[in-house]
């Protein structure tokens, strides 16, 4: 009998609760009262359970009641909401947005664009992974996320199409009180070779054997930029970090600039942007989200 139970007894069930009556759940829902009353008694008798007590004036749940509407609302909120879902997929929206983040791009504008993502887009869910060098693009270039926000590589992916979304600063950096900051001069690489280089390591396959602004002959290899991050104020070594994530530290003196050969006194460019499989272009959620760090990326340079 449970296998009988409509979505129409579940809502009128929950109507009737809301409107504290059957006459006034009947004008909820546009219906006669006896065919409300007819709903209740009906879902009552399939479930086994006597739903309202009807005893007084107006109907008032029994406790087997009160337990019994969690569950009902549950289950009409569900139907709802995947209505809701297939009619946007109907029309074109993701079913859910994946999007891998380079560990460089500033992930206070991350979040900033998740937040307003869930309001502008509440059912369509968000995953996001954070991944450095080759395994940003790999989950791309598999099709395990839709979009990546990333830094460029000196290699060619064409199945890939790519917007810009804009510029990052790289700055070389070491704690004060590392040799290499009591330079008075411009550093050489000779002297940098001589001291261990804090290098992201690529937990992909995609630039094996490949080395990004390496100068060291001795090299530490970490597999994410906040324990970098916690080398270099340190002293374990020196190395590249985005400006977004040190500025605080050169401001504070935790870390300093080196005016290194080769490399302007304050660092160089990245061009961050956002990758998609060419065959695939941004859906409504992905384009929106796009524009939206496009927008927050130019308004944190403007300031």
């Amino acid at each position: 009998m449970l296998d009988g139970v409509s979505l129409d007894q579940l809502r009128t069930f929950v109507a009737a609760v809301d409107e504290g009556s059957f006459s006034a759940a009947a004008r909820r829902l546009n219906r006669v009262q006896s065919a409300v009353s007819g709903w209740v008694n009906s879902l009552e008798a399939q479930i086994g359970v006597v739903l309202f007590d009807r005893s007084g004036r107006y109907p008032k749940l029994t406790p087997a009641g009160v337990l019994l509407l969690a569950d009902a609302r549950h289950v009409v909120a569900g139907v709802d909401t995947l209505k809701a879902r297939a009619k946007l997929m109907a029309a074109g929206l993701e079913a859910e947005l994946s999007v891998v983040v380079d560990v460089f791009f500033p992930t206070a504008l991350v979040s900033a664009a998740a937040k307003a993502f869930a309001s502008r887009f509440p059912l369509t869910p968000l995953r996001v992974f954070v991944e450095g060098l080759g395994a940003g693009y790999q989950p791309v270039l598999d099709g395990r996320c839709n979009l990546g926000i990333l830094a460029p590589l000196p290699m060619a992916f064409p199945s890939l199409a790519s917007e810009s979304i804009g510029p990052l600063t790289l700055v070389t950096v070491a704690a004060p009180d590392h040799p290499l900051a009591s330079f008075k001069r411009r550093i050489p690489k000779a002297a940098l070779a001589k001291h261990i280089q804090l290098v992201l390591t690529d937990r992909s396959e995609l630039s094996a054997g490949r080395d990004y602004g390496v100068t060291s002959a001795s090299t530490w290899r970490l597999a994410d930029l906040s324990t970098k991050h916690a080398f270099l104020r340190d002293s374990v070594g020196w190395g590249n970090m985005p400006m977004h994530m040190v500025c605080d530290d050169l401001a504070t003196g935790h870390l300093v600039l080196l005016d290194v050969e080769d490399l302007l006194p304050k660092g160089f460019t990245l061009t961050m942007a956002a990758f998609h499989r060419a065959s695939e272009p941004p859906g409504p959620a992905s384009r929106w989200l796009i524009d939206d760090l496009k927008a927050r990326y130019s308004a944190e340079a403007s300031q």
